[in-house]
């Protein structure tokens, strides 16, 4: 394993880590979330990222339990605040980040959370207003570093701009071979001002792997089966798309690697990316997307990726969903 200094902060994180949306506390059983969580730290990832809606707090509990038997310093954790926990629960305001910040870390046991990212951006609430909530925690130690999920250029500048406040060091993008969105603009501004990606999805939710075909129903143990895992991947369940991924067997062959190694390593070959997130239900799984850290493609292998893709590719910026435009001020 492979590791990278996560922005201009002074944490490093493993290239590959796990992530828990969909899956631990909400899709999988306890045993299994414990067994891949064990492996990752068997494989050498160190990083490990989670919500406080995933599961609407099941996740975190999860993990508070398993990640107990580490020592505290021998990982990297992640969480978020944005979404709706209870009636009067949401957002980013001041009381909402201490508040949803303490039950985080109760039901994560720790006194601190490594990076606290901000889900959506919340153009509801002032961005001083959040940014110096944020600032605050920081100098309590209860949190390390700061950043973003899916926020605007204008929004995350805003956040740069607001005096005395704690910067971004991290940005956590939908990214892969298909969905290209970040490149545009996210990346180049990020890499300016010193911002690690933190990417989701770089497998495309299992699509990249190859185990979709077009015209044929996703197998039965897959997450697009799955109502509770499945529901977010239309985009990448159309005919053209599985067709375009085919494509894509013949260039891992000729490189020597499986699919999913394929598409990791085209993700970090991309120098802002830190980690790529991957969502394991099985051990086994996870130790060999692990395995992806280190692998280096070729430019013939990039162009021919390039090519196989070509018309199903999403290369422009786009908001992802949940996400409000715009920025307000005091």
């Amino acid at each position: 394993m492979r590791y990278r200094k996560l922005g201009d902060s002074d944490l490093e994180v493993s290239e590959i880590s796990l992530g828990s949306w969909l899956t631990y506390g909400a899709g999988l059983e306890r045993d299994q979330t414990e067994a891949c969580t064990r492996a990752a730290f068997d494989a050498g990832i160190t990083f490990f990222d989670t919500s406080n809606i995933y599961g609407v707090g099941a996740a975190e509990a999860a993990w508070g339990e398993i990640l107990s038997d580490y020592a505290r310093d021998s990982y990297v954790l992640a969480t978020k605040v944005f979404f709706q926990m209870s009636e009067t629960d949401r957002g980013l305001s001041r009381e909402q980040i201490h508040k949803q910040l303490d039950a985080s870390l109760t039901r994560l046991q720790t006194d601190y959370i490594d990076l606290y990212q901000c889900h959506r951006p919340d153009p509801d609430t002032p961005i001083e207003e959040t940014m110096e909530a944020l600032t605050e925690v920081c100098e309590q130690g209860k949190v390390r570093a700061l950043g973003f999920s899916e926020w605007t250029i204008e929004q995350i500048q805003a956040g740069l701009d607001v005096p005395g406040a704690r910067k971004w060091v991290s940005s956590q993008p939908q990214y892969n071979m298909i969905w290209r969105a970040p490149e545009a603009e996210l990346i180049p501004f990020c890499a300016e001002h010193g911002i690690s990606q933190i990417v989701w999805s770089p497998l495309a939710q299992g699509v990249l792997a190859g185990k979709y075909r077009p015209g044929e129903q996703p197998p039965s143990d897959s997450r697009a089966a799955s109502d509770a895992m499945g529901w977010a991947m239309d985009r990448y369940m159309s005919d053209d798309v599985l067709e375009a991924v085919q494509r894509l067997v013949p260039i891992a062959d000729a490189s020597g690697l499986s699919m999913v190694h394929l598409a990791l390593a085209w993700v970090l070959r991309e120098q802002n990316i830190a980690s790529a997130i991957i969502g394991a239900s099985r051990p086994e799984q996870v130790h060999s997307n692990a395995a992806a850290s280190g692998i280096e493609l070729s430019p013939d292998t990039l162009e021919a990726i390039d090519e196989a893709l070509s018309g199903v590719v999403v290369s422009e910026p786009r908001l992802a969903n949940f996400v409000q435009e715009g920025v307000k001020h005091r």
